[in-house]
C-alpha cells in the first residue's frame, strides 16, 4: 500500500522522482477514503507551479476536494487516461492512476516530505 520509492504529503498524495520529473498522484489510502472517483480538473501542461498550489480537483460522489502539489515547477505532462477514466484513480492509484509530471525547480524540496515509514505511521500502517 505504501511504495518505498517515493515521497508522501501529509494530504495522501505521492510523488516519484527519475531524472528531475516528479510523476504525482493519490495514494492508495486516499483513494480508498475519497471513494469512486468521477472528475477531475487538472493543470495545463506547461503551467507553473508552487509547492503547496491547489493544481486541480478530484471529485467523486460524496466530495470535491483540491489536489496539491508536493513541489515547485513547470507541469510537463498530465495523464489523458485519468481525464477520460477518472475510475482509474480508484483501481490503479500507484501506477496508471498518476495524475501529474512536474519538472522540479527546487529538488531540496523533496527533503521536507515524508519518506514510506512515516507515510505509513501517518495511516495508521
Amino acid at each position: 500500500m505504501v511504495a518505498e520509492d517515493r515521497k508522501y504529503t501529509q494530504d495522501h498524495e505521492w510523488i516519484q522522482v527519475a531524472d528531475g520529473v516528479g510523476t504525482i498522484g493519490v495514494t492508495e489510502y486516499a483513494a480508498q477514503e475519497l471513494g469512486d472517483v468521477v472528475f477531475l480538473e487538472l493543470p495545463e501542461a506547461g503551467s507553473r507551479v508552487a509547492k503547496g498550489d491547489a493544481i486541480g480537483t478530484i471529485e467523486t460522489v460524496k466530495s470535491v476536494e483540491d489536489l496539491f502539489t508536493p513541489v515547485s515547477g513547470e507541469v510537463a505532462e498530465i495523464n489523458q487516461a485519468v481525464l477520460d477514466a477518472p475510475e482509474t484513480v480508484n483501481q490503479e492509484p500507484m501506477s496508471g492512476g498518476w495524475l501529474v509530471k512536474i519538472s522540479l525547480s527546487d529538488p531540496a524540496e523533496l527533503d521536507g516530505l515524508l519518506d514510506a515509514a512515516a507515510y505509513a505511521e501517518l495511516i495508521g500502517g
